[in-house]
């Protein structure tokens, strides 16, 4: 569909159609094939008001087929939006900076599930949208699938609306016990050092607590305790409530125990267990309603955090390398 821009909009079959005939996600490619990267940051900057008003109303936008190469090259392209960054501090998952604003992927073992989340939603501050850049494309799995977060909340509200009353009065606790030391084999692995970029623990004490996170010291281990955090948000651009949360990457239990951290965990804010049976459906539907397309060297895609949840699929087949960029 021709846009009048140096973008067109094309279509692929994993693509779902959402209200009104709207595809989720938006998928742009150039309308020149010879576009440089150079032109390609002006016309991000040139168009960024259609870009930011296409990404309010389909959720994300995946970019195929443009110039973008190496690390350096997304970099750019992040900084041509203009987003503000988000400093990677109370992060759960290890990351290593690449290249100033770019940063590596959850750097778990890649033959493991990350199951659907927001990111850092476990935070009272999280993150508005998200870049990822494909550096090299999987050979087979690896997707990192998508889905619209006011549709998990209605589908939610149908099948368990006691649940998920209770989710949205109370909101959710998440607790996560971890060491001095990443553990590379969890997607929430990260150190409290590494969380909290020092080796003092008074002062990661006082980086906690502006975060409304409560450190619980035994030796160098931690228990770092959130205060409840809303589970439900009411988006006010496009006027719906969303599953704004990390619970299922934050609760352990049956539903969980084959992609779960048995060192994390997840409560209903006024102190009551989460309902295993809920995850389980909870489980299914993301399944159902999600996303999923393949990578392909060069894609990058820009997330609206507060409508879209994100996972990662085990990789099949490497090699795979997928960077990020979070913006406040």
């Amino acid at each position: 569909m021709a846009t009048g821009k140096p973008f067109r909009e094309v279509e692929l079959p994993q693509q779902k159609p959402q209200d009104e005939g709207v595809l989720f996600p938006a998928v742009l490619s150039p309308n020149n094939t010879a576009l440089e990267l150079s032109a390609f940051e002006d016309a991000i900057r040139t168009h960024k008001p259609w870009l930011e008003s296409l990404l309010l109303k389909c959720g994300a936008i995946l970019f195929r087929g443009f110039p973008v190469i190496s690390p350096y090259d997304f970099n750019r392209v992040v900084e041509a939006f203009g987003f503000p960054e988000l400093p990677y501090v109370g992060g759960a998952a290890p990351r290593t900076q690449v290249v100033d604003r770019v940063y590596t992927a959850n750097e778990s073992p890649l033959d493991r599930e990350i199951p659907f989340h927001h990111e850092m939603a476990y935070l009272p501050n999280p993150p508005t949208k998200l870049f990822f850049f494909c550096e090299e494309e999987p050979e087979a799995g690896g997707e990192t699938p998508i889905v619209l977060s006011h549709v998990i909340y209605e589908k939610m509200k149908e099948k368990h609306p006691y649940f998920v009353a209770k989710m949205e009065e109370h909101g959710l606790r998440y607790t996560k016990i971890t060491s001095d030391d990443d553990d590379p084999s969890s997607y929430t692995g990260s150190s409290w050092k590494s969380a909290y970029k020092t080796d003092d623990k008074t002062i990661a004490q006082e980086r906690a607590a502006k975060q409304g996170i409560k450190l619980e010291w035994m030796g160098n281990v931690v228990k770092i305790i959130s205060k409840p955090l809303p589970a439900i948000r009411f988006d006010e651009e496009s006027g719906r409530k969303t599953w704004f949360n990390s619970l299922v990457v934050s609760y352990y239990g049956p539903a969980t125990e084959k992609i779960g951290n048995p060192n994390t965990s997840a409560e209903v804010g006024n102190g009551d267990p989460v309902d295993d049976n809920a995850v389980k459906d909870l489980l299914k539907i993301m399944k159902e309603e999600c996303v999923v397309i393949p990578w392909k060297k060069g894609d990058f895609l820009l997330v609206n955090n507060l409508t879209v949840l994100h996972s990662r699929r085990p990789l099949i087949k490497p090699p795979r390398r997928i960077l990020a960029s979070l913006c406040k």
